[in-house]
């Protein structure tokens, strides 16, 4: 980890948060009037030494999705709300992590924090490096995969196919991240992070 992260975590988070706040109040009433629910979702995800927490995120699915299929989503699935494709298409369910890199759990950039399903299916070997740094909001992954869910919609196994095939690239990634952490390369995955968002 390069020397002064934390401090940058901490000052842009909050920073983000403050900006950001008329933002996440009109979201916060568009989700409670388009669907019923919390703002949030709150899911758990595993952390910096394989620690678990719960990953703050804009609510973009019906309430119990999780209880109706996959932890991922495909495609247009249907369990995502109106406003929900939206918010997920400009990454913009993403914004609340900003509260778990100002809390200590996560960093503005880092590699993705997985659900424990998912870690479990991680090489043993390489299991205690992947966990050595805190989670991120954004990473080499993030930027690389950002029509995931597109991607998926086009196997008929899509689980098995994140599984078997997304997955150890996307590790392969979280991997390439540590070993080049810098602040040159925080805000280059940054800066490449608001490309794919805003400039299609």
């Amino acid at each position: 980890m390069w020397l002064g992260k934390r401090f940058f975590d901490v000052f842009f988070s909050l920073l983000g948060l403050i900006v950001l706040s008329p933002v996440f109040l009109v979201i916060s009433i568009w989700i409670k009037l388009d669907s019923e629910g919390p703002v949030f979702f709150r899911q758990r995800r595993v952390g910096r030494n394989q620690k678990n927490f719960f990953i703050h995120k804009f609510r973009t699915m019906y309430v119990d999705a999780e209880k109706r299929g996959l932890k991922i989503t495909v495609g247009r699935d249907t369990r995502i709300t109106k406003c929900g494709h939206v918010l997920r298409k400009f990454k913009l369910d993403e914004f609340p992590q900003l509260i778990d890199v100002l809390i200590g759990e996560m960093s503005i950039v880092g590699p993705r924090p997985e659900v424990p399903q998912y870690v479990a299916k991680y090489p043993e070997e390489k299991r205690n490096k992947l966990f050595l740094m805190k989670p991120g909001i954004t990473d080499w992954a993030s930027v690389m995969f950002k029509n995931e869910n597109e991607l998926l919609e086009k196997s008929q196994d899509p689980e098995k196919t994140y599984i078997s095939e997304i997955l150890p690239i996307k590790i392969s990634y979280y991997e390439k991240y540590q070993d080049q952490a810098s602040l040159f390369t925080d805000v280059r995955i940054i800066l490449l992070t608001l490309k794919e968002i805003f400039i299609k």
